[in-house]
């Protein structure tokens, strides 16, 4: 099942339309309209406003991986948005934890969108290969292999790879934001 239809069934079963959903998100009809047909990408803070209008984890819409406490690694649960740079990988084995860890990669260049996040918690990130801005509010860190960051999740935020190869880091998220 795509992402779309899963929004579509969730928001039903909340007995919700789509007028609904929009003032929920902020996101317009069209757009949830389009984005339950899967007829256009939808960028990670589409994503997070959906997931928290409809009460769940952004993970409720991605197939579940193994439950064990040893997460292999060709058996990662990864979140790919259409048209999207980033690859998330969950590290965690599941959902039900107080903090969330995630290998992301992120293509080089920006993403389609250049709206910050924000959600409640903390974030602290390794690089591990290429480089990595974080913009965090007003302020924009530059971070290269081996620098670590932490920041308090509220602030608005995003990752831009800068770089001509792929960014690779690992992020502990608390609580889980996916």
């Amino acid at each position: 099942m795509e992402i779309g239809s899963k929004i579509r069934a969730l928001r039903q079963k909340r007995g919700l339309s789509i007028e609904q959903l929009s003032q929920l998100t902020g996101l317009s009809t069209g757009a949830i309209s389009q984005i339950e047909r899967d007829l256009v990408g939808l960028s990670v803070e589409s994503l997070y406003r959906i997931a928290r209008a409809l009460e769940v984890p952004i993970g409720y819409f991605f197939d579940e991986a193994g439950g064990g406490v040893v997460v292999r690694k060709n058996e990662r649960r990864k979140i790919v948005l259409p048209k999207s740079n980033l690859v998330y990988e969950m590290l965690s084995p599941d959902m039900n934890r107080q903090i969330e860890f995630l290998l992301v990669r992120l293509a080089p260049g920006e993403c389609s969108s250049q709206e910050q996040l924000s959600h409640s918690g903390e974030e602290c990130g390794l690089v591990l290969k290429g480089r990595l801005i974080v913009r965090w509010g007003d302020q924009k860190f530059e971070l290269e292999e081996g620098d670590s960051i932490y920041f308090a999740s509220h602030i608005p935020h995003r990752y831009i790879n800068p770089g001509k190869e792929e960014s690779v880091s690992v992020w502990a998220m608390t609580p889980p934001s996916f």
